[in-house]
């Protein structure tokens, strides 16, 4: 195993984790046939990736029951199971499915303390490090979700609680009921939305913040091409998505060209170097990063140490002011 110094890592909002620059995420590893797959994944080959990432000293895995439709949690359990490391665990609530894989949303109190269950069984552990409200929707039962997660946690059944995807006026209502130890949104090169209002009200409430798809969901990572977009399989959701379709997908490569330029100068890929756009934002605790091979994330683990100067910064800011979409 690769050992990550103590000074590496860094604490996750008001709580006792300390976590590695980067997670490993398990989207992906979901595999195919629900509403948002990346496609078909071989099981042994996610349990090997994330084999791989603990190797490399990544001490999070971050997962969600409706990855696969519980088959993520599952793989992850496996993967953990089978290794000498001992990783801190996240997952998620409030998108469910029914018998016919349908998914619909709840943060009714008795749904969350039943998808709560089905995780921890999934997982193979007593008590989940940070249990996230994946979506707030229902808006209306934000407060309900909420409540119950402070429950479950003081029952010793979650370390922490956490949010995705919400915004300000969201995790103001979530306050008055609990404190928020994190939250997971969306923050790239090509989203960069959440500058504006919401990590700065992280960073003044404390408030750790994991930013997922800072590779965009692997638009970044150098290794994607019109071709292989055109190519996507059917039940690839990014075949649907914004920036892999043009105008913006012919932009998007070029933006690459710029990040292989900068990575070759230190020997990492363009993957690492969009990673790295990320952790520069003071108010970001670590960012997901996700993997579907051992390859895959041995090429990413440099993003472990790897950070831009502030020249290169400065470049890919020029970049992306000069090439709007």
């Amino acid at each position: 195993m690769t050992q990550i110094s103590s000074s590496s890592l860094k604490q996750l909002g008001n709580s006792d984790l300390h976590l590695t620059p980067i997670g490993f995420g398990a989207w992906a590893i979901g595999g195919g046939n629900w509403d948002f797959a990346w496609g078909a994944q071989d099981d042994s080959e996610s349990i090997r990736a994330i084999h791989q990432a603990l190797d490399e000293g990544i001490n999070w895995i971050d997962t969600a029951a409706i990855y696969g439709l519980g088959h993520s949690e599952e793989i992850v359990g496996q993967a953990v199971g089978s290794s000498a490391h001992k990783p801190l665990i996240f997952t998620k609530c409030s998108m469910r499915w029914d018998a016919e894989r349908k998914i619909y949303r709840s943060l009714k109190a008795a749904s969350v303390a039943e998808e709560l269950e089905g995780s921890l069984r999934r997982l193979g552990v007593e008590t989940i490090d940070l249990y996230q409200v994946h979506w707030p929707n229902p808006d209306e039962e934000i407060e309900e979700g909420w409540a119950e997660l402070a429950r479950q946690q003081k029952a010793g059944k979650i370390r922490w609680i956490g949010v995705s995807n919400f915004n300000v006026a969201q995790m103001k209502r979530a306050q008055v009921i609990a404190p928020i130890t994190s939250l997971q949104p969306p923050y790239s090169m090509l989203r960069p939305a959440i500058e504006a209002e919401i990590l700065p009200f992280c960073l003044e409430n404390d408030i750790g913040v994991i930013n997922y798809s800072p590779m965009v969901s692997g638009l970044l990572t150098g290794r994607m091409s019109a071709e292989r977009v055109a190519a996507m399989p059917a039940d690839d959701w990014r075949r649907k998505a914004v920036e892999f379709n043009e105008p913006r997908l012919s932009r998007n490569l070029r933006l690459v060209e710029v990040l292989r330029e900068i990575g070759l100068a230190h020997g990492v890929e363009p993957g690492v170097v969009a990673v790295a756009w990320t952790l520069h934002h003071p108010a970001i605790t670590a960012a997901i990063v996700g993997g579907r091979s051992g390859e895959q994330v041995k090429g990413l683990a440099p993003a472990l140490h790897f950070r831009l100067t502030e020249e290169e910064f400065a470049r890919i800011g020029a970049f992306l002011a000069a090439n709007p979409v």
